[in-house]
């Protein structure tokens, strides 16, 4: 036998092992890569979809007066003012992923605190479900048909209560507190134990 027919089989195991190892370290790299996508766009965002207005607006001041009117019928923040009741407050975006995963969670606030608060949304972006057209009533409509919008929701063509009260995301979610102070503002997919924990602090 010679030595060449002894070495030849060495070195092509040698080659397999190098390119099993090369396969099994692209493949290890692979599943990293799509394990870190899909944590980054399955975590709840503090600050969901960004907003093409920011209002400035911060906790403590006095709330903006606005006037809108619903899927229930005209709102007015100083009917509520008067009323000695807080007000949650959503500005949100039709097209938005963030405000329609947050529906589900504001229905069930508005379940429970309802009587005793309450809750409006306002559309706060000028493009409609399809991110493209102009935003219209038809929109706030079948967003609520859509995603089975439970509390009072209102179309703001002017936008005039995203100026005032938008933050850096949709959704932008406000609480008001009976004297007329903003109490808690956040913006993006808040769970419903935050949302709960910060309503009673505005009820008392």
């Amino acid at each position: 036998m010679s030595k060449r027919s002894i070495i030849a089989p060495a070195q092509v195991n040698r080659r397999a092992q190098r390119n099993r190892l090369f396969l099994y370290t692209t493949l290890g790299l692979v599943v990293v890569i799509i394990i870190a996508v899909v944590a980054f766009y399955s975590r709840v965002p503090q600050s969901a979809t960004s907003a093409p207005i920011q209002s400035g607006i911060k906790v403590g001041q006095t709330a903006p007066e606005f006037n809108v009117s619903t899927t229930d019928g005209p709102f007015d923040l100083k009917t509520a003012e008067s009323a000695g009741k807080p007000v949650f407050l959503e500005i949100f975006a039709t097209w938005c992923p963030h405000c329609q995963h947050e529906v589900p969670t504001l229905d069930a606030l508005h379940k429970k605190y309802g009587d005793r608060m309450d809750f409006v949304g306002v559309s706060g972006s000028p493009y409609g479900m399809d991110d493209q057209s102009p935003s219209s009533q038809l929109d706030v409509v079948n967003f609520e048909k859509t995603f089975g919008v439970t509390y009072p929701i209102a179309y703001d063509p002017s936008l005039d209560v995203a100026s005032k009260y938008m933050l850096d995301g949709y959704p932008s979610l406000v609480i008001i507190d009976k004297t007329g102070k903003v109490a808690y503002l956040a913006s993006g997919e808040i769970s419903g134990k935050t949302l709960t924990t910060e309503i009673n602090k505005a009820l008392k």
